[in-house]
């Protein structure tokens, strides 16, 4: 799914274009008791609940594609009978009516996630009349391509809310408040079927994580059956290996600079549109070639690569790089930059010393006092 994909079922989530028919739910403790259930008609819920509720469900669209949004397909064999895709087709197609399938959908999450707080399983079922498209782009709602069935499941913690002291209106006073368990925001999450060029992709499924490093291995094994990719961090970290290996000896400043502006200029020229810019062996190569790096040393480049990332691994571009800040690091001390402004940063011999040297303008601030830096020549003079 792409930006536009996922930001058309997120718009569903309002009390004007509700597509959602159902919503389930398990509360389980610590210890992975089940504590109690809900089932109920989502439209039936007091408004309150249902506005809550929509935030949950919003959450789980949320975030960048390839880092907290994660695509995954289904391997073949998972769609045979007893396959956890099979098993979510069935869900799906119960409308969430199954008790006999929603406790073995509880167990199976149950089994596979861990965690020492309390959570609660959402699950909702909906059906989004897809409006057609006139040629211009605009939805035209009464002229329906396809019916999209999907269910969303969240995975949220809930926690205890701090202690401290509220006011009581029945007594005029202040009392110490009661810490109530609260819902918080959803810890993982998928959508199933996938909506790809507007049409359920059965084969398919979106993913995903609140914290990028934590994509919950077991879950997405046990209950999904998909594999799961490499998570955001590891493509840095991975991509960062690449570049050390292919270069050597002779990784020098200018050239791992030139390789980051090239992949800030790549993410600019196409932030825009709706797919992630997605690096695979022949892109990062070809990158490698435009910053500057010599072609031999990329004689050996596609082993290389292999190696450390796997045949057909692709990278996400803004896992690997920081569009917000160009980052230089001694053990003793951290130079950030502007990547526009990487130019005012070069590295120099000076007296014999390895240098790094930093143009400085008229406005500089030392722990947020303005100061003047003194000219030598002009003060000699």
């Amino acid at each position: 799914m792409n930006k536009k994909e996922i930001a058309e079922i997120k718009k569903q989530f309002t009390q004007d274009r509700c597509v959602i028919t159902r919503i389930c739910g398990c509360y389980v403790d610590g210890e992975k008791n089940k504590k109690t259930e809900l089932k109920e008609a989502f439209l039936s819920l007091p408004e309150e609940e249902i506005f809550k509720y929509f935030n949950i469900f919003k959450k789980a669209l949320s975030g960048t594609i390839g880092r907290n949004l994660i695509n995954m397909e289904f391997p073949p064999e998972t769609e045979n009978p007893g396959g956890t895709q099979e098993f979510l087709m069935q869900l799906r197609k119960s409308a969430l009516k199954d008790d006999t399938l929603l406790e073995e959908f509880y167990d199976k999450v149950i089994e596979s996630y861990y965690s020492v707080e309390n959570y609660l399983i959402l699950l909702i079922h909906g059906v989004y009349d897809v409006p057609g498209k006139a040629t211009d782009g605009e939805e035209m709602f009464d002229a329906s391509d396809e019916v999209y069935e999907h269910i969303l499941c969240c995975i949220c913690p809930v926690t205890l809310s701090k202690p401290g002291l509220a006011y009581d209106e029945e007594s005029n006073s202040f009392r110490t408040r009661i810490c109530d368990r609260v819902v918080d925001m959803p810890d993982i999450g998928f959508l199933f079927p996938a909506f790809q060029d507007r049409s359920a992709d059965i084969h398919s499924l979106l993913y995903y994580a609140s914290k990028p490093e934590e994509l919950r291995f077991d879950f997405v094994e046990s209950v999904l059956g998909c594999q799961v990719p490499m998570s955001a961090g590891g493509q840095k970290e991975t991509f960062q290996t690449i570049v050390e290996e292919t270069l050597g000896e002779e990784c020098e400043y200018e050239v791992v600079k030139n390789i980051h502006e090239k992949l800030n200029e790549m993410i600019e020229e196409r932030k825009d549109e709706p797919e992630p810019v997605l690096l695979d062996k022949a892109e990062v190569k070809r990158l490698l070639e435009y910053s500057g790096v010599e072609e031999d040393k990329l004689s050996d480049f596609d082993e290389m690569y292999t190696v450390a990332a796997g045949e057909g691994t692709q990278f996400v571009a803004t896992n690997l790089a920081n569009t917000r800040q160009f980052e230089i690091k001694t053990p003793d001390v951290i130079v950030k930059v502007n990547p526009e402004r990487t130019d005012l940063v070069q590295t120099r011999i000076l007296n014999g010393r390895k240098c790094l040297v930093i143009e400085l303008n008229e406005q500089v601030e030392v722990n947020g006092i303005q100061v003047r830096v003194s000219d030598p020549e002009k003060e000699e003079e």
